[in-house]
């Protein structure tokens, strides 16, 4: 039987020097969570009452009905990113809102201040329009979708741990926003050509849907996600490394906000300049960037293969597990076994049990690299007994996928010397995985996991 790692004593009495101090009524979740949602709900209103004004009924249904249809399959594009350590709904629902509410109002506001500001300095209200789309709007409107970011990357920190994390955030946010923008835009294009009799596709609205719509629904989402990518960066640096958290987060939103200046002022560069920014600049970057978080997405699934055989050694896992849960298509077989088997409640458990052993594997490696928090160890058991809570149906569903998808003659993958014995690169001896050697320096003080080593469960 194996011996559980001495967990800490509960202390008798309190430390020294510690004052108990009792929560106010502004720091508990429920006061913060409805400010939030009271905050979001009165910029809904607020915006709401703006865009009907100057779009009209009509116009705002009109609008309402068109800029809908892209953002089902923007959310969906973002959500198939964020499958290998799905972040909660609730995140996603705050970061749309935020877009579409929060950050749309701060942009109409700032915007038509800003741009009347500068008409009545200048006397040139057409110069003052260019610039306030180039210049102004840029700034302001990448700012206010970065808050959502930010504030996700503060205070939902544990969700929030690399590069696809950030750009699903920052997708979720710019989409919502150009959902309110495209109503604007669309609205205001629809009672033009009721004044003006246009229809059909030779109407205002036709040419404005499909520059909108059908040429550039990414357009919003590109600009952000360079902000997101930042905050990713940030998100996985260690906490040691505070210039890089903060530098790279503000180079990200600079060129994202120098992106959208490009976009915005392609109508100022000829009758072809916004065909000829769209084909030689907006196209190759929204190839690039989709290119580096599909990347990042199978590097995620690569972190998974490679940290998790250290707890199948210590009998955490069985020894295929790291290769199912490494793969989309086994994970997937083993969501369809437990369904069959054990109904909807063990599809939803092994779907669970993923979440955590991927969010397990991601600790691992921030571990290894020397970047782990004091909360290592507390957070790593956490995790393991989430994992210990769904076993009995997790081997079954997982053994199964291994032998579906092709596990059976895997080797493993990851450091040290397998599942064998015998000390590997920067691994003390011993069974398995053990704690650290002489092979990578822990700034913080201590190994990356002693106690993955045991499994006190285990009989």
């Amino acid at each position: 039987m194996a011996t559980s790692p001495p967990y800490p004593t509960h202390p008798s009495g309190p430390a020294g020097g510690y004052v108990f101090r009792p929560t106010r009524w502004w720091q508990r979740k429920s006061v913060r969570y409805t400010a939030l949602i009271g905050l979001l709900g009165l910029s809904g209103l607020v915006i709401l009452a703006l865009v009907r004004e100057q779009t009209g009924t009509e116009g705002f249904l009109v609008g309402l009905g068109l800029a809908v249809l892209p953002v089902p399959l923007l959310m969906a594009a973002f959500r198939w990113l964020d499958r290998v350590e799905p972040g909660p709904w609730k995140n996603l629902v705050f970061a749309f809102a935020w877009g579409a509410c929060a950050a749309a109002l701060i942009a109409i506001v700032a915007n038509s201040f800003a741009t009347r500001w500068i008409a009545t300095a200048t006397a040139d209200p057409t110069h003052a329009d260019t610039l306030g789309a180039t210049v102004i709007a840029p700034v302001v409107e990448e700012t206010a979708k970065a808050a959502a970011v930010l504030l996700v990357f503060l205070f939902r920190r544990r969700d929030f741990t690399g590069i696809v994390d950030g750009v699903v955030i920052a997708g979720f946010t710019a989409t919502g926003f150009a959902f309110t923008e495209n109503i604007l835009y669309l609205g205001t294009a629809f009672g033009t050509d009721q004044l003006s009799g246009g229809s059909g596709l030779a109407s205002v609205t036709a040419a404005t849907f499909f520059v909108r719509v059908i040429m550039s629904p990414f357009a919003h989402p590109l600009f952000t996600v360079l902000t997101g990518i930042g905050f990713g960066i940030a998100a996985f640096s260690a906490e040691w490394q505070r210039g890089r958290r903060v530098l790279v987060p503000v180079v990200g939103l600079v060129l994202a906000m120098g992106m959208h200046a490009v976009w915005n002022g392609s109508a100022t560069f000829g009758e072809y300049g916004f065909f000829a920014v769209y084909a030689a600049f907006m196209v190759p970057a929204f190839g690039l960037l989709t290119w580096l978080v599909i990347w990042a997405r199978q590097r995620e699934l690569r972190t998974v293969r490679e940290e998790l055989p250290a707890y199948a050694a210590a009998g955490w896992l069985t020894p295929a597990e790291p290769f199912v849960l490494g793969s989309m298509r086994a994970r997937r077989v083993a969501r369809e076994y437990a369904a069959h088997h054990f109904g909807k409640a063990g599809a939803r458990s092994i779907a669970e049990y993923e979440v955590y052993a991927t969010r397990l594997a991601f600790l691992r490696r921030r571990g290894r690299r020397g970047w782990a928090g004091g909360d290592f160890a507390l957070r790593e058991r956490e995790l393991l007994f989430e994992l210990w809570r769904r076993r009995e149906v997790a081997r079954s569903a997982m053994g199964f996928a291994g032998r579906e998808v092709g596990a059976g003659g895997w080797s493993g993958y990851g450091y040290g010397g397998g599942y064998g014995y015998g000390g590997g690169y920067g691994y003390g001896g011993g069974y398995g995985y053990g704690g650290y050697g002489s092979g990578y320096p822990q700034p913080v003080g201590y190994g990356v996991s002693a106690y993955a080593v045991y499994n006190p469960y285990r009989s």
